[in-house]
């Protein structure tokens, strides 16, 4: 048998929770400066319903950076906000620039 999600009581094959998830999350991009002038690209209004830390380093793979994961915002060196706008897009999320 085919495992059944409980929240949507659909088989795991078809289940549509984490499409679902991520149509329903409000995210804003934003830049800031830090120490010595530093620009930093912030990714703010994550829910829990997301694996913050697996998107993070997809992330920071596809912008060559470094970055963190505070709380539930996800921070890359440098300004990335085009390349990550148009990533999180392409994953489903509605987003927003400020």
């Amino acid at each position: 048998m085919a495992d059944i999600c409980p929240v949507c009581g659909l088989p795991g094959e078809i289940c549509v929770c984490e499409d679902i998830a991520r149509e329903q999350q409000n995210i804003r991009i934003s830049t800031t400066k830090r120490r010595y002038g530093k620009l930093v690209t912030i990714i703010d209004g994550l829910g829990h319903d997301i694996d913050i830390e697996d998107l993070a380093k997809n992330l920071k793979t596809a912008c060559a950076t470094g970055g963190t994961v505070k709380s539930d915002t996800v921070e890359l060196q440098g300004d990335h906000t085009k390349k990550v706008k148009a990533i999180l897009e392409g994953m489903g999320f509605p987003v927003e620039v400020k």
